[in-house]
């Protein structure tokens, strides 16, 4: 009797990830119109071991990155959307990043713990952070290549560990189940305006709530409309990255954002 009462629950656990998991798709696409598109995800590979269910033997993202459909089927419509998590329910959710969309800088996990107290020391506000147990990713305004260029042309040097992810690049977003573990908000999404955004469970299932037009102070659920987060301009990123990790005297010339 245990044990299936066992199983049921494990049952419901995982029909409540996938919920959550379509429900942040849907809030990415619609309320805040970020083209998102099903990851490659993951398949059994003898036991408890999950692969990436891409053909590529060593792949550096395990699940997180788009194989079928592409990069460029991602969408913000809601059919789609729908369509798409309803067969693929345990999909993590990929943001293509660039042109309207967000843009993202990522950088190793212990890095970002680090660079986020830096930025909080220098009173920079941080738009979304993006965590899995081994990288971080900050979400910023969207960028063009030759943007990015110029302001990497000016610094005196650029960590290699920092990626930068524009047009054509991606971002798996919470709450995704990956080969690296499952994503989810290091730094929640904030308001860009009077709009409240509230988490889920799984720090993906996202309500929006606006003030009563008529005075009253109370709260009203919305489903529709603009919500989007506010996002930092990627400059004011790049140079406190920089500059902490330009030469900060540690051994070997190393520094505190080295990994």
């Amino acid at each position: 009797m245990r044990e299936i009462l066992g199983r049921r629950r494990k049952l419901s656990l995982r029909r409540g990830d996938r919920s959550a998991v379509l429900s942040a798709a849907l809030a990415y696409a619609t309320e805040w119109q970020w083209p998102v598109l099903p990851g490659a995800g993951l398949r059994a590979d003898g036991g408890r071991v999950r692969r990436c269910s891409c053909p590529q033997p060593d792949c550096a993202a395990p699940g997180a990155h788009p194989f079928d459909p592409g990069l460029l089927a991602a969408t913000t419509d809601a059919r789609m959307v729908r369509w798409w998590w309803t067969n693929r329910p345990d999909a993590p959710v990929v943001l293509a990043t660039g042109g309207r969309a967000p843009c993202a800088v990522s950088l190793p996990a212990v890095a970002g713990a680090r660079a986020l107290v830096a930025f909080d020391r220098a009173g920079i506000r941080l738009g979304p952070v993006v965590a899995t147990p081994t990288r971080w990713a900050l979400l910023v305004a969207p960028y063009s290549l030759e943007v990015l260029g110029e302001l990497l042309h000016r610094q005196d040097w650029v960590p290699g560990s920092l990626l930068f992810h524009g047009e054509g690049g991606f971002v798996a977003l919470p709450p995704s189940p990956t080969g690296a573990g499952r994503v989810r908000w290091e730094r929640a999404p904030q308001p860009g305006s009077s709009t409240e955004l509230v988490k889920g469970a799984f720090g993906g299932g996202i309500r929006t709530f606006r003030a009563d037009r008529a005075g009253r102070g109370e709260r009203k659920e919305r489903t529709t409309g603009p919500a989007r987060p506010w996002l930092p301009d990627v400059s004011s990123l790049v140079d406190v990255l920089v500059e902490e990790t330009a030469g900060t005297g540690t051994a070997g010339g190393g520094s505190r954002l080295a990994f």
